[in-house]
């Protein structure tokens, strides 16, 4: 499962996203919602929003870069 970063192109905190799961060494699948409407559709599914970045680590959706929220969710699958 891992990490997955849905994002766009445009989106400055999808930026800020990876480049702190880079920070922390952590590997993740980055998926532009831009161009993959298939995506898209299943993260709105998941979390009834249409925000990005949307970090999903393990079943675990995140919406929003939220720095505490994320290494929780790292911390919890035991990813860091």
């Amino acid at each position: 499962m891992g990490v997955v970063v849905y994002s766009t192109k445009s989106c400055p905190w999808c930026v800020k996203a990876k480049d702190y799961l880079d920070s922390l060494k952590v590997s993740y699948e980055s998926i532009d919602v831009g161009s993959n409407r298939d995506a898209a559709r299943e993260v709105v599914e998941k979390t009834r929003q249409q925000g990005v970045p949307v970090v999903k680590v393990e079943d675990n959706y995140i919406v929003g870069f939220d720095k505490g929220k994320i290494q929780s969710a790292l911390q919890e699958a035991g990813l860091i």
